[in-house]
Order: C-alpha cells, then structure tokens, then sequence
C-alpha cells in the first residue's frame, strides 16, 4: 500500500453506526478498512459512468450532430412516456 495520510471526518450515527457493525460483524478489521472499500467502489463506480459517458453518450451526441434528423421531439417522448404507463396501471 502507498504512504497513509490521516484524515479526520464527521459522519451522521447511522454512517458511522454501519461502519461500526461492519467492523463487528469480522467482516472488516478496522473502520479504515470500511471506508478505503468504500471508497475504492465509489471509485470504480464512478470510473463505470465516466466509461459510459464517454462510450454511448459521446458517441450519440456526435451521432445527433451529425445528423440532426434523427432526434426526437419532446412532445413526442412525452407521449411515448405517458403510452407506457397508462398500459402499466
């Protein structure tokens, strides 16, 4: 593991009350363990949207661009959306 920098943090009782019953439950030795496993998925997660915005969104935005009549007008989404539900009740 790289150098260890401390850092003090507040959190809400149920955050740190988690953190607790995840130490005492032996899934985790240390509070610290709790909070580098959960932050080593925030980074994965957010590494999994930077992925997808750069994958499908880029490339349908540069889609769009390129060919402008190929969007759909929001009056007509919005009808499509309402479809959808008033056969989902």
């Amino acid at each position: 593991m790289s150098a260890v920098a401390k850092r003090t943090v507040s959190l809400p009782s149920d955050q740190a009350a988690f953190i607790d019953a995840k130490v005492q439950s032996g899934d985790y030795a240390s509070a610290s363990e709790v909070v580098r496993a959960g932050l080593r998925a925030l980074k994965e997660r957010d590494e999994a949207v930077e992925r997808w915005l750069r994958g499908k969104i880029a490339m349908s935005y540069d889609a769009m661009q390129a060919d402008p009549s190929r969007a759909i007008s929001i009056d007509d989404v919005f009808a499509s959306v309402r479809a959808y539900h008033s056969k989902c009740r």
